[in-house]
């Protein structure tokens, strides 16, 4: 640790919930959100979240997919990913348990960050698929949890998840770049 590091203030969730504007928490830092996205970035959500949606229902999965939720993963660490599955039904207030899928859609504002720390933080926090999706480019870099370690998975062909140890969905990365 540099010896500026260990001056910076450090935030708690009970700071955090004090806060206006929009905000994110990492160890207990505070990172700016960025303004909202544009209109690509905001279909290739509409996109990921409907896509994630069928997919459990086909199954009668007992799971819900949401966008733009707060995760609380520590006291100190609080993120706001741009699409999650948790298991069961939607929370009475923020996610509290670790979500079985992550997506974040990349912003050039943001793609940084989802690629290094929020991949990293997604990662120790035992998430068990994370997916990173770039509108632009029209791609997905795929992740799924071994052993502690994230894999990567081929984005090209459809994708097979065992989720909440009660279902398996399909999803075909493709489809979350149509109009």
């Amino acid at each position: 640790m540099s010896a500026a590091a260990k001056y910076l203030p450090s935030y708690t969730l009970e700071d955090y919930q004090r806060w206006e504007g929009d905000w994110e928490l990492w160890n207990g830092i505070p990172i700016s959100m960025s303004p909202s996205p544009f209109g690509k970035h905001q279909m290739v959500l509409v996109n990921l979240v409907s896509e994630l949606r069928l997919a459990l229902r086909s199954v009668n999965c007992d799971a819900t997919a949401l966008c733009e939720i707060d995760w609380i993963i520590a006291d100190d660490t609080v993120v706001r990913p741009d699409a999650l599955v948790v298991c069961g039904p939607p929370p009475n207030g923020h996610v509290r348990t670790t979500p079985a899928i992550v997506a974040e859609i990349l912003s050039p504002a943001t793609a940084d960050r989802d690629r290094t720390h929020k991949k990293s933080l997604y990662q120790q926090a035992g998430v068990g698929i994370y997916l990173i999706l770039d509108p632009e480019a029209e791609s997905v870099e795929a992740f799924r949890l071994t052993a502690k370690e994230f894999e990567n998975l081929d984005a090209s062909i459809e994708w097979s998840f065992s989720l909440c140890d009660c279902c398996s969905i399909t999803l075909d990365p493709t489809t979350f770049f149509k109009r």
